[in-house]
This record gives structure tokens, C-alpha cells and sequence, in this order.
């Protein structure tokens, strides 16, 4: 017999500020942990679900940073006063972003609430972050976002069945009836579902013999670094029980709630460690994840590093190397806006049609739904495909594997052979984080304004011996060719005569001050520049970006807290 418990309704104050941004809502810890604030949110996020809300399962998890099981355990007493028939909860409280997109389409469940700031720092000083993804396994689009942000701006209770209290370390299914409705909690393995989805996309057993090597290759030694991150157990399971590689080819495998000090931003900058590793030791290929498993860096022998952009445009010229492509066939490939245009030019050349997005892995979610769209990339190190409606990090890895296991060469030979037949997006984003949110704003004004001058298209912005002819100046809009709907200011955009381009934009995915991203990516055929560092390629156009963007002046910055 099941327990049998009431809810009560609790009386709670507005919190100004609870809108989602382009995943989730992102905030300090100290801010979440607020009387009411973690609480009302839940219930805006279930009240927006309207009728589906009575009756409906939801997936639950995190990527283990601090804070998760606490928030967990009032997920799981909202949503039982609140009419939830089933919660799927992931052990531990935890789930990759990318396990559980998996998990809602396995199990058609009406959604998930995602517990993540994704890439930003873990522990009670740092943040934490609350995102709702839809039944499609995907971010929830503008129209649910706002919805959700409206009903936080009038909240006055929310509904609570606080005498629920379930071991979530544990798997087990527990049945409880709340005001006389059945309610249920499924604790799950975290890793099997997703596990499960790999083996049906990639041909694990090369990948295998690439890894182990045999009497005639020797074994393909890698080097994968969690950062302390959710992608622990699901690097343990895949790469070590599955493909054999030993414990040693493996690190930062434990989910920590701070990280273990670590920023779990795979890029140069912050997966330092992974970087030398690779440079100064025996390894062929390198991967890192970030915080919810939905980020990757993919590095060849001695840190050959792989722009995400680079790595977008390998994957796409390279998708016969994937069974899971074989059955499905390639529908379409898309990139956000500012993320290099080295996938445009595999398109052209396949005949395959290219979208290009604003930034944000929902407008990519559309576009598969309605069958266009098979991969997919952004330039701050997100890739994926329509088998599922998130970026997915270890994914990615395992393509890169599979590809270097077809092809029989090393990364940086795949990727200079790439470049010798399609030519090379020189690219590189300079980031500015934490800047007071006033100058920043100053600056984009400053912008548009230059952009919007009549005289502007056509003229010529000259660095040294290097000249420019403006093509076009704006702020990118988007029309989504599915169901019409409508995305702007999403970055101002300078386009030139030669297909180069600079990009300005404010990042939403930070919790303090403003972020300001510069992209810059210019394309060159001329074999002798191939091999030419991208920085020196691209002085020239970062130098035009920084100058008229007046940055100096606006922020008081004079360097990029990181270039990629």
C-alpha cells in the first residue's frame, strides 16, 4: 500500500528577474537559495505545461554540481502537489543535458527540468541554473520561456507536498498518492538509456579495435577529461567498460559539486591541463566535456587543437563514416550565425542544404522536428545531431573516433586534407566576460549606429596591408522556415566583399555583468596560408574589430579574458 500524503499551498513574494535566457535561468547559488526563489520557479515552469500538466511524466536531473539533489528534492514535492503523474530522476541526481533529451524521446514523457549552468563554475560562491526542455527533448522555444517568465512576474503561492522524502542515491521506483492522485518516483541508472542510444548510432566495435590496436596498428592512445563534470559515469561506462581503454586514459571522471575547482569550460583556456597533457605526452586524440555534457574539445597528437567550427565541417564532409547516417541518409546541416562558415562550403559542394540560426540549440530543435536538419554546430564548442535535440559532447567524440577509425589517419591529417579540398575558415572569438553591463550596452549602441550610416556599405576598412570592402552591416534577424517565427537582434554582423566576416555579441549564458563576444572568420584557398596560425591570419580583422568597436574605450578592457 502506498503512502498516502496532503499538499498544502504556500504563500510566496514576486522575484524579479526569473527569465530564462538562451538555456535556462542562470543565477549565484546565493540567489537561488533564496526563501521561495528555487520553489517559484518550479511551479512557473509546471504552470506553463497548462493541461498537460495533470497526468504528464517529467525527467529530472543535473550535472551534479552544488546545490542539484537539494533542488531535486523540491522538484519532487512541487511537481507531486502539483498533479505530475511520474517523475523519471536520474541516480544521484544526475543526468547529462544530452541523457536527458535521450530519456524524454525514448519515453515520450512531456518534458524535463534540467538542473545546470551548463560551462559556468560550480559551488556555494558560483552558480546554479534551472532550464526547461520540451517534448521533443529539446530547449523550450521563446513562446514557452516567456510564458514561464510571465507567470514568475504574478506568482502569489505555490503548492508543495513537503512531507515527501525520497533516498534519490538509490534506483528504486516509489509510488506515494498525494490528494488521493498517484504519484510516481523512478530513480534510474544514468548512463544505461544513453549508452544504449550510442550503440545504436555508432559501430562500437571499430572503434574498439582502433582504440586496443592490433598485430598490424598499434593501440590509438586518448586521453578524455571529464572536468569534474556529469560526464563521469557515462565516460567510465562508454570509454573504459565498453571500448577497454584503461583508467589512466581517463580523468576528472568523478562528478564533484564545485568541480574540484575546476572551470568546466572545455577550450584552451580552462582545459589547461588536458591541453599539456596531450602536448607533451604519448597521445593521439584528446576530448574534453564541460559541466553538463553538452560541450566538447576535440585535440589531435601534441594539442593539435580542432576549432569547433573546423570540427562542424569535418563531421558533415565525413558522415558515411557513421552507421547511424548510413540508415537515415543526411537531411541538412546548420550552424549558428557566428560560428565559422567551414560547413558552408561542405554543403556547397555535397549539394546538402545549410541553415544558419541564431544562437541557441532550440532553433536547431525546429528544423530536425520537421525532418531538415541531420547535424549540427555551434562555434562555442556545441555539435549534434537529430539523435536527440541537444549538443552532446560525448557524441561528438565518438564521431571524431569513428571517423579517424574509417579513414585510418590522424587528426591533424583529416583535418589538413579537409582544408586542401574545401579551403580554410580562419577563425577565432575573443570574450570579454564580467564587463559592467553599462559599457557593454554603450558599445553594441556604438556599433549599430556606425552600421546603420548610410556610407557604411561599400566602404573600406583597412589594417596595415589589409583591405576591406563592407558588403553588408546589420543586426541579424531570423525567420524560422518552419513555423514563421520571428528572432531579432541576435548580433550585429559586418559581411564583406570576400566572405569574411565580424560578429558583436552579449552573451546571455553568464549569471553576472555581461559577457561581449567578438567573432572574427575569413576564408582562404591559397594552399602556401593552410598551415598559417590563425591569430597572425586574422590580426588584420581583429585589429578593424576592436577599433570600431571603440571596445578599449567602452569597457576599459585592454585584453579578451579568453580568445579561442
Amino acid at each position: 500500500m502506498s503512502i498516502a500524503v496532503t499538499s498544502k499551498i504556500i504563500e510566496t513574494r514576486v522575484y524579479e528577474g526569473q527569465k530564462p535566457g538562451t538555456s535556462g535561468l542562470r543565477k549565484a547559488v546565493k540567489i537561488f537559495t533564496q526563501e521561495h526563489y528555487t520553489e517559484n520557479f518550479i511551479q512557473a515552469i509546471l504552470q506553463a505545461l497548462d493541461n498537460q500538466l495533470h497526468d504528464c511524466t517529467l525527467v529530472v536531473g543535473g550535472d551534479g554540481r552544488y546545490y542539484v539533489k537539494e533542488a531535486v528534492g523540491k522538484i519532487i514535492k512541487i511537481a507531486a502537489a502539483n498533479g505530475v503523474k511520474r517523475l523519471i530522476v536520474g541516480q544521484n541526481g544526475i543526468f547529462s543535458t544530452p541523457a536527458v533529451s535521450t530519456i524524454i524521446r525514448k519515453y515520450k514523457t512531456q518534458g524535463g527540468i534540467v538542473l545546470t549552468a551548463s560551462h559556468n563554475p560550480g559551488g556555494p560562491d558560483a552558480d546554479f541554473g534551472i532550464k526547461f526542455n520540451c517534448e521533443n527533448g529539446g530547449p523550450a522555444p521563446d513562446h514557452v520561456t516567456n510564458k514561464i517568465y510571465e507567470i514568475t512576474k504574478s506568482l502569489k503561492s505555490y503548492k508543495i507536498a513537503s512531507d515527501i522524502n525520497i533516498d534519490i542515491d538509490k534506483i528504486q521506483s516509489t509510488t506515494v498518492r498525494v490528494d488521493g492522485n498517484q504519484f510516481t518516483v523512478d530513480v534510474i541508472d544514468s548512463v544505461n538509456d544513453y549508452l544504449e542510444l550510442m550503440k545504436d548510432i555508432f559501430d562500437f566495435s571499430s572503434i574498439r579495435k582502433l582504440l586496443q590496436g592490433s598485430t598490424d596498428q598499434p593501440p590509438f592512445k586518448v586521453l578524455i577529461n571529464g572536468m569534474n563534470g556529469v560526464t563521469g559515469p557515462y565516460i567510465k561506462r562508454i570509454f573504459n567498460s565498453e571500448l577497454g581503454i584503461d583508467n589512466s586514459s581517463i580523468v576528472n571522471t568523478t562528478p564533484l559539486e564545485d568541480f574540484g575547482g575546476l572551470h568546466p569550460d572545455p577550450n584552451l583556456t580552462y582545459a589547461k591541463d588536458l591541453v599539456n597533457a596531450i602536448k607533451d605526452g604519448p597521445y593521439d586524440f584528446g576530448a574534453a566535456f564541460d559541466g553538463d555534457g553538452d560541450r566538447n574539445m576535440i585535440l589531435g597528437k601534441k594539442a593539435f587543437f580542432i576549432t569547433p567550427s573546423d570540427s562542424l565541417a569535418v563531421l558533415a564532409a565525413n558522415l558515411d563514416s557513421i552507421p547511424y547516417f548510413k540508415k537515415t541518409g543526411v537531411k541538412g546541416y546548420a550552424r549558428s550565425m557566428p560560428t565559422g562558415a567551414a560547413v558552408d562550403r561542405v554543403a556547397a559542394k555535397n549539394g546538402v542544404k545549410l541553415f544558419e540560426v541564431p544562437t541557441g540549440w532550440k532553433y536547431f530543435g525546429n528544423l530536425m522536428d520537421a525532418g531538415h536538419l541531420s547535424l549540427c554546430g555551434e562555434e562555442s564548442f556545441g555539435t549534434g545531431s537529430d539523435h536527440i535535440r541537444e549538443k552532446d559532447g560525448v557524441w561528438a567524440c565518438l564521431a571524431w573516433l569513428s571517423i579517424i577509425a574509417s579513414l585510418g589517419k590522424s587528426v591533424e591529417e583529416i583535418l589538413l586534407n579537409h582544408w586542401q579540398t574545401y579551403g580554410r575558415n580562419f577563425f577565432t572569438r575573443y570574450d570579454y566576460e564580467n564587463c559592467e553591463s553599462e559599457g557593454a550596452n554603450k558599445m553594441m549602441q556604438h556599433i549599430e549606429t556606425e552600421l546603420q550610416k548610410l556610407e557604411f556599405v561599400g566602404s573600406k576598412l583597412t589594417f596595415g596591408t589589409k583591405t576591406y570592402i563592407v558588403k553588408l552591416g546589420d543586426n541579424y534577424s531570423y525567420t524560422d522556415p518552419v513555423d514563421g517565427s520571428k528572432a531579432s537582434n541576435q548580433g550585429l554582423r559586418i559581411l564583406f566583399e570576400d566572405g569574411s566576416r565580424i560578429i558583436y555579441r552579449l552573451s546571455g549564458t553568464g549569471s553576472s555583468g555581461a559577457t561581449i563576444r567578438v567573432y572574427v572568420d575569413s576564408y582562404e584557398d591559397d594552399p602556401t596560408f593552410l598551415k598559417k596560425d590563425a591569430q597572425e591570419v586574422l590580426k588584420p580583422l581583429v585589429n578593424i574589430a576592436l577599433e570600431l568597436s571603440k571596445l578599449r574605450e567602452f569597457t576599459g578592457r585592454d585584453a579578451p579574458t579568453v580568445i579561442t
